[in-house]
């Protein structure tokens, strides 16, 4: 047991728990922080399993704990009688079912987690026979049972691939492209510090920001220590509550029993707390200052050696040696009077051994009564606050039991009526989403011929698209002439009816200078008639 204590408690001081626990701070632990320190440990393998055990119920506690280690595969030693008190010793916080169930779980906690991760996806689902007749409910199992196995496949090649390794290319360009990431950010650290210091003021808005960093940090420390306090107070509630309980139950005992059986029961619990304070807890206190002694010695001691080690060995192989001789010495003796004297301590021995294991089951039975006793206080309060009635008692709850018999079979004909509609509102349910689902797909085939259509035309018009892209170049080179042709045109016509004007007087001018020459021409032809001569 102490090798397994310490190796628990070696491996919940290490990464992720970081717990700093040693042999007897862990041992000291009570049974509510133990079944903290056992979810906290499952929640590591589970993250699932992340809850603080006080919020919650302790049979909630223990059904979820209790299925997760059967999904890990935990067997508990024994048959099914130790089943029932391996539940019990998890619902309670009992260190020998707590302790084995931590050094199972710390001893292989990568493979652990590894299954509670295919917990989620292999654990198969358990359809009825008779929802399997239905062809829709059959082909969806068979296509989850496909899916599962695709996943068995991947999650193999998943595995290969990270057993596989990388290669030294590959983690030198990791380390090519961390490094560029590096200098990217120092870059950008420079930046914001140039950036910053031409902010005026900036030493100032610094101060100011580490002062509302270390003002956010106190809060949140104050955040905690106000939910610790609730919890204080949460706790002292209850411990007032049970006490309140304690004090009627003993007040009720009082009221109902007789002068003589109250000394009698008195006497009684006198005896049996002067038994547990002078013999039992004297014993305990003892050894626990023994303990405590041999504990405080070997941690002044300084580190032992191997030679230490065997030298130590050594001596107690002599001391061990020493011991039989003495017993051979004893038995060669054959006195019998020592004989019957150790026959009798053997005798009181284990009479005292049976009134001690006595001793505690009657403090064990008491410590369950009293938690049975606030169990049932707390259901009573829970019953009065819901509607305002006391717990029925005799008579009255035969009566309660009467009618409820007598309603039974109308609440049985109902419940079969609610399972048939809920079943008829499955199967509709179940037909809506197939309708969805095959609209869906109808949408998207939809869509997709919808898309090939357009990229069939987008390509047949690509052609006229692209003659008509010059066309539409030529017709806005052709308006631009336009529009400087009408610019133009009224200097245009003012010019050509200027030149047509030109024409015109040239063509005068040219009418009466042939004219006039052809004048001349006949008057030098009379003036030289007599000279027979003709002069052009």
């Amino acid at each position: 047991m102490s090798d397994q204590i310490k190796f628990i408690v070696d491996n919940l001081n290490k990464e992720p728990f970081k717990k700093n626990y040693n042999l007897i701070t862990f041992d000291s632990l009570d049974p509510m922080q133990l079944l903290q320190v056992l979810n906290d440990v499952l929640a590591e393998i589970d993250p699932k399993q992340v809850v603080d055990i006080r919020e919650e119920m302790p049979e909630q506690t223990a059904k979820r704990m209790f299925s997760l280690l059967g999904i890990l595969k935990y067997k508990p030693p024994g048959n099914a009688t130790d089943v029932s008190t391996f539940r019990q010793g998890l619902v309670i916080g009992s260190k020998p079912v707590v302790y084995p169930v931590l050094h199972w779980l710390l001893q292989r906690t990568n493979e652990l987690k590894k299954r509670a991760y295919l917990a989620r996806f292999l654990i198969k689902l358990e359809v009825p026979s008779e929802f399997l007749q239905d062809e829709i409910v059959a082909d969806t199992n068979k296509q989850y049972e496909e899916l599962m196995e695709v996943f068995k496949t991947l999650h193999k090649e998943c595995e290969q691939l990270k057993t596989s390794g990388f290669s030294t290319a590959e983690i030198r360009r990791d380390i090519g492209a961390m490094e560029e990431e590096k200098d990217q950010l120092i870059k950008r650290v420079e930046r914001l510090k140039k950036r910053v210091e031409t902010v005026p003021n900036h030493q100032q808005m610094l101060k100011i920001a580490r002062q509302l960093r270390v003002e956010k940090e106190r809060e949140e420390c104050l955040a905690q220590q106000k939910q610790e306090q609730k919890n204080q107070l949460f706790h002292a509630v209850q411990r007032l509550q049970r006490a309140q309980n304690q004090l009627k139950s003993m007040r009720h005992a009082a009221a109902d029993a007789k002068p003589e059986s109250l000394m009698k029961r008195l006497e009684e619990e006198i005896k049996f707390n002067s038994y547990i304070g002078a013999e039992k807890l004297s014993k305990e206190l003892e050894n626990k200052k023994n303990e405590l002694h041999f504990l405080q010695k070997v941690v002044t001691e300084p580190a032992m050696g191997h030679s230490d080690l065997l030298e130590l060995e050594t001596k107690i192989n002599e001391v061990n040696t020493q011991i039989n001789q003495l017993i051979e010495k004893k038995m060669m003796r054959n006195e019998p009077v020592e004989g019957k004297l150790s026959l009798y301590r053997q005798q009181a021995s284990i009479i005292s051994h049976k009134k001690e294991a006595k001793a505690e089951e009657l403090q064990e039975a008491k410590e369950k009564l009293a938690n049975l006793e606030r169990e049932v206080s707390v259901k009573r309060n829970q019953i009065r606050e819901f509607d305002g009635t006391e717990v029925l008692k005799g008579d009255e709850f035969k009566r309660y039991v009467s009618k409820l018999r007598s309603k039974s079979t109308v609440f049985k004909k109902k419940h079969q009526i609610i399972a048939e509609f809920k079943a008829e509102f499955g199967l509709l349910q179940r037909t809506e989403e197939l309708l969805k689902q095959c609209h869906e797909n109808i949408q998207h085939q939809l869509v997709k011929k919808l898309n090939s259509l357009v990229s069939e035309k987008k390509s047949a018009l690509a052609p006229v698209i692209k003659e008509l892209r010059q066309l539409r170049q030529k017709c806005q080179k052709l308006r631009e002439k336009q529009k400087a042709v009408r610019e133009s045109h009224g200097p245009n016509m003012k010019q050509a009816k200027m030149w047509r004007d030109l024409e015109k007087l040239m063509e005068c001018k040219k009418q009466c200078f042939l004219k006039q020459q052809s004048q001349t021409c006949i008057g030098q032809v009379i003036q030289e008639g007599g000279e027979d001569r003709l002069i052009l």
